[in-house]
């Protein structure tokens, strides 16, 4: 579950319209998508041939091949209208169905994203995420701070500094990305750190470390997709002109409500 454009506005015309989300159990669904075009792959590690220059012919999707998420959409599409889902023609990522069909029962946990369901709307968090991610940073007994970022931080490239672990920083920074996805107070604060990933010095590491502090004041915060009796849009902007200190450039922000939910 990618919080996209497209999963947000699925979420709050649930909210509005009292549906409920459901969830499927499909294992290894990337695994399922088959190739309409020749794809070729190097050999795998540790495997014995004795031929030279042999590869292997794909017959299937990979996971982090290119074609893998349209070659498994193609198929999960013929498989839905097969069982008598409708696509809806303005968002092709939505099918609708309006006989109850056997599933799981109401979507709970998916991906590390609880989902919780009311009569007052859906609550999206990562508590347990946020948890798993201080343990295992050896955060969790951390000092939490009451801000995302340090005001005024002036983070940037400098001849000078010091370098950090080039393995530990970005794939903590991918955590905070995907994280990011239910937790838009650090949005901001993840873009920032999230560009200096080929470089990092100790003051980046710290400053997501400082992220980290943050997180510990409140894990379980999260979205809320909430019924408000309206489809109204409204959208909202920022920028600082100039305020980026690595080339100068603006930083613009910007984020929309429909129906009273954050969607963009």
């Amino acid at each position: 579950m990618n919080l996209s454009g497209d999963i947000r506005q699925d979420l709050w015309q649930k909210a509005n319209l009292d549906w409920s989300l459901h969830q499927f159990d499909v294992k290894n669904s990337f695994l399922h998508g088959e190739l309409t075009e020749e794809v070729y792959m190097d050999i795998p590690p540790r495997y014995n041939t004795t031929q030279t220059r042999t590869v292997c012919k794909l017959r299937k999707a990979l996971y982090g091949l290119k074609q893998s998420p349209r070659a498994w959409f193609g198929r999960f599409t013929v498989a839905m209208k097969k069982n008598g889902f409708k696509e809806c023609n303005s968002n092709h990522t939505l099918f609708l169905k309006h006989r109850k069909g056997k599933d799981l029962g109401g979507l709970k946990y998916f991906l590390g994203i609880e989902v919780a369901q009311s009569q007052q709307g859906i609550f999206l968090s990562q508590n347990k995420y946020v948890l798993d991610l201080l343990t295992d940073t050896g955060m969790l007994d951390c000092k939490p701070a009451d801000t995302f970022i340090v005001y005024n931080h002036h983070l940037g490239e400098y001849p000078d500094q010091v370098p950090t672990n080039k393995e530990r920083y970005p794939r903590l920074v991918g955590r905070l990305i995907y994280l990011s996805h239910t937790r838009p107070d650090i949005a901001y604060a993840v873009s920032v750190v999230s560009q200096f990933m080929h470089s990092p010095s100790e003051d980046h590491m710290n400053a997501v470390l400082w992220i980290l502090r943050y997180l510990k004041s409140a894990p379980g915060k999260g979205l809320t997709f909430s019924k408000h009796g309206h489809l109204n849009i409204d959208g909202y902007s920022n920028i600082d002109w100039a305020g980026n200190l690595t080339n100068g450039k603006s930083i613009s922000s910007y984020f929309t409500f429909v129906g009273g939910n954050l969607v963009t």
